[in-house]
This record gives C-alpha cells, structure tokens and sequence, in this order.
C-alpha cells in the first residue's frame, strides 16, 4: 500500500518481456468519437494536456475526417492549434488521423508532423467505412503517405479488422498479411494491427505476429490495437509482448469503439495496461495516480462512470 492507502502491484518481472514499451494513447480521438454527444473543444484540449502531464508521450489529438462522417471531431482545426503548450510539457507527439489527400491538406496546414491512415483487411469493412475496395483504399493511400514522407512526416497505418469482421467472420491470416505489407510498402514508418471486434485470443495474436515477420514486416515497426470486448485485451497484449512488440495502443479510461461496427466496444484501458506493465517491471513514463485523476475528471464530463476496472479500483469512489 502507499502512504494514501492506495494498493500497488507487486512488481514481479518475468523472462523475455521488453523493458520498456510505448503506450499510443488514442483516447482523445478514438475514444471520444465513439461519444453519443460532442465534448466542447476546451474540454478535449484539457484532457489531451492531462494525458501528457500523467507522462503520455504519443497522443493522437484527432482527426482531419470530414464533420458529417465523425461530427465529435468536426473541431480538428479549432483544436490542433490550441495544443502547442503541450509540447512544452514533455517530448509529446500529436499524431492525427486522415482519410485522404484533403485531410492531409488539413493537418499540414496546421503543422502536424505525425499522421495515421486507416484501412480494412476485410472488404466489407473497407466498403463500409470508405466505400472502397481494399485495392482501392490503398491506392488512395498511396500519394496521401508519398507526399507525407517528401514532407519528413512520420505515417502510421492503421489495420482494422486483423482477427474477425461481424459480417465476414474470422479473416484469414495470409489476407492480413498481404494488405499489412501492402501498407508498409507505401512507405507506412509503423504498422497498428487492429482487434476492432475484440475477438482475437494470444495463438491468433502470436500467429499473425509470425506470419508478418515472414511477409517482410519487422516487429519494431508493428504496434498492437486491441478491443476488451470478450475481455481478452490485457492477454493478448501479453502475448504480443512476449513477440517482442513494444507499440500498444490504448485509450484513457478504456473510451471508444467504432462507430461503423456496433459490435466493437471499448478499447483496451490505459490504466489498466500500465497496471499490468507497472506489475512486470516494463517502464512506461506514465503515473498511474495522474492518469487515473485525468479519467475521473473526463468522466465527471462525459456523465458516466469510467469502464476501466483499474480506475473504479483506484478511484475509490462511485464516479
């Protein structure tokens, strides 16, 4: 227990972890578009000001979508701009999610220096989110990541679907494979494999991992992106771990989901990653007890109590 009362894990490392790993936190993008009402743009940018002051160093701030498609983030361009003092807390990336060669536009034109695409490995969910195939998106993606890199920005791509589709089914790992290399070989710095329904277990997890390294995709380059929703996230992040992966996405108080699959609920909790990593001895930067107070404060906002099980333990309180 600490002095306040409040339990620690006990920290006990185990063989073959990293010693460090990277938390991407995606709450302030990820998890609030998936919000039923829109969170006013000062309140966003306190959050995401929170976030680094609890020791966050990779924040995606937002997305340069377009309003009608994601209206909680129509407010990319009032927002972006109010965040230049947050760099002045740490050594913090703001990277922003866009669609297309317009939101590259958006986010250069603000000096964004670290932005993400988002495609399907699946074509039903391609054709649901961006109306395109998987060879089409792709070469939307093409000239969108070409002029990133003239420009020295670093690109993420973002792989939805990686484990199973509500419409398809379990998707095949080789269909996987070919579009994550596909992605990398646009020219993507970092590959985000994507649970977006939950259903992905640790031999799913490590097989694809295998099977990427195979195709030519180095684990450095891949970060991990799971859902709770069979509430396999924290295994499966272990099992990505002991691949060697050292990228994990996660969202502040366990927020988001995706608007286009009603079957995928929230991300994998921040405070709960950090519980189990503070537990193995893996280094993140992160105070756990700031995170915590930031995800009290976002749900006092939002009118809901957090869904992370590390912040109703430790917040001590009905929030």
């Amino acid at each position: 227990m600490t002095p306040t009362g409040r339990t620690l894990p006990m920290t006990v490392a185990a063989p073959g972890l990293p010693a460090r790993v990277r938390i991407h936190e995606v709450g302030a993008r990820d998890g609030l578009q998936n919000e039923q009402t829109v969170v006013p743009v000062g309140v966003k940018a306190e959050f995401i000001r929170r976030l680094a002051v609890a020791g966050l160093t990779t924040i995606e701030a937002t997305s340069f979508v377009h309003p009608k498609w994601v209206p909680q983030l129509a407010d990319a361009e009032q927002l972006f701009p109010m965040l230049g003092d947050v760099a002045d807390v740490g050594d913090v990336a703001l990277p922003v999610l866009v669609p297309n060669e317009r939101g590259l536009d958006r986010a250069l034109a603000l000096g964004a220096r670290r932005i993400a695409v988002f495609g399907s490995a699946t074509e039903t969910f391609a054709a649901r989110n961006l109306n395109r195939t998987i060879d089409e998106s792709l070469a939307m993606f093409a000239p969108v990541v070409a002029r990133a890199k003239a420009e020295n920005v670093h690109v993420r791509g973002y792989l939805s679907m990686c484990f199973g589709d509500p419409w398809e089914g379990p998707v095949p790992v080789h269909q996987v494979v070919r579009v994550a290399r596909a992605l990398m070989d646009l020219g993507c710095d970092e590959l985000s494999l994507g649970d977006t329904i939950g259903v992905a277990t640790p031999g799913h997890v490590q097989t694809l991992l295998s099977r990427l390294n195979e195709g030519g995709v180095p684990t450095d380059t891949i970060g991990v992106h799971f859902h709770d929703t069979y509430g396999q996230a924290l295994s499966n992040t272990l099992a990505a771990l002991q691949h060697g992966v050292t990228t994990v996405d996660a969202s502040a108080g366990g927020l988001g989901g995706c608007p286009y699959a009603k079957s995928a609920t929230g991300n994998l909790a921040t405070e709960d990653l950090v519980w189990m990593l503070d537990g193995l001895g893996i280094e993140t930067g992160v105070d756990l007890d700031e995170l915590t107070a930031t995800s009290v404060w976002l749900a006092g906002h939002l009118g809901r109590p957090s869904p992370s099980r590390t912040v109703r333990a430790l917040s001590h309180k009905e929030q």
